[in-house]
């Protein structure tokens, strides 16, 4: 599976891409406010990886330099009896933005989903995050209405 521009291709990620997939996570989670630990990113990414238990594409240029990632996890709908996934992590390198990096992880995404047999995928995002909010609606993805999300730290 691969989705390819003129400048980038999107492909499935495995431990040999870890050095990069932990640069861009460490971005990532300090773009949310956490403080850079790159150590941390990787061990977090080797596990996911080691264990099976996400799914990784990565974003990468003519030269394999790594534009971006998204991370997708396995999960299900009760109601409606079928896999989904989450797509819990979406990021691109500053440098990279405005190149259709994002665009095309989404779309990588979701084929790759539906390819392991998901029938929808579901994300969230910062409600301020608004340049992300408009690729996500013009992707064809809607805001939810019928439910309301509450998170409870532990």
């Amino acid at each position: 599976m691969s989705e390819t521009s003129s400048s980038f291709a999107v492909r499935s990620a495995g431990l040999g891409d870890l050095p990069a997939l932990a640069a861009l996570f460490d971005g990532y989670r300090v773009f949310y406010g956490q403080p850079s630990d790159p150590v941390r990113a990787g061990a977090f990414l080797r596990e996911r990886l080691e264990r099976g238990d996400s799914h990784l594409l990565l974003a990468e240029d003519a030269q394999g330099v790594a534009l971006g990632f998204v991370q997708l996890y396995p999960s299900f709908t009760s109601v409606g009896t079928a896999p989904i996934e989450i797509l819990n992590d979406l990021f691109v390198a500053a440098d990279a933005r405005g190149r259709g990096v994002a665009r095309a992880l989404l779309r990588g995404a979701g084929d790759a989903a539906r390819s392991r047999g998901a029938v929808k995928l579901v994300l969230s995002t910062a409600v301020d995050n608004v340049p992300a909010q408009s690729l996500y609606a013009a992707e064809g993805w809607a805001r939810d209405t019928d439910f309301v999300e509450f998170a409870r730290k532990l």
